[in-house]
């Protein structure tokens, strides 16, 4: 039997409302197009760190963590309506990279491949 830790559940649940906030309820033009990739909380509750990536890339990176820092306070209250926690986590929101990188791999891993095709026809 696989059992989670209560940190791992409530962060599925953080994730979850938070999308579904940023989905309908935030109309901060810097928050549209904002997925949240993962939620990371700390076993005690306190802490939540939430990555996040745009649709546009790292050019809108900075955009929308100003707008999540303009936002943490409203965005704070509301899940602690919808979650009912004794407590609710500090939120903390960090641009995910990883995406970049995968997309920037498949880049190499294209040029590699078309310079072996072109080798290959030679």
């Amino acid at each position: 039997m696989i059992r989670f830790k209560r940190a791992d559940r409530v962060g599925g649940q953080v994730k979850k409302e938070l999308s579904d906030l940023l989905l309908k309820e935030i109309r901060d033009p810097r928050l549209d197009s904002v997925t949240i990739i993962r939620v990371s909380i700390t076993d005690d509750l306190r802490s939540a760190r939430i990555y996040f990536s745009v649709a546009e890339g790292k050019e809108r990176k900075l955009s929308a963590l100003a707008g999540f820092k303009s936002a943490v306070g409203y965005l704070r209250r509301e899940l602690s309506h919808r979650l009912e926690l004794r407590y609710m986590p500090e939120l903390q929101f960090f641009y995910d990279e990883s995406i970049d990188q995968a997309a920037k791999l498949n880049e190499v891993l294209k040029t590699l491949h078309n310079g072996n095709q072109a080798t290959d026809s030679k």
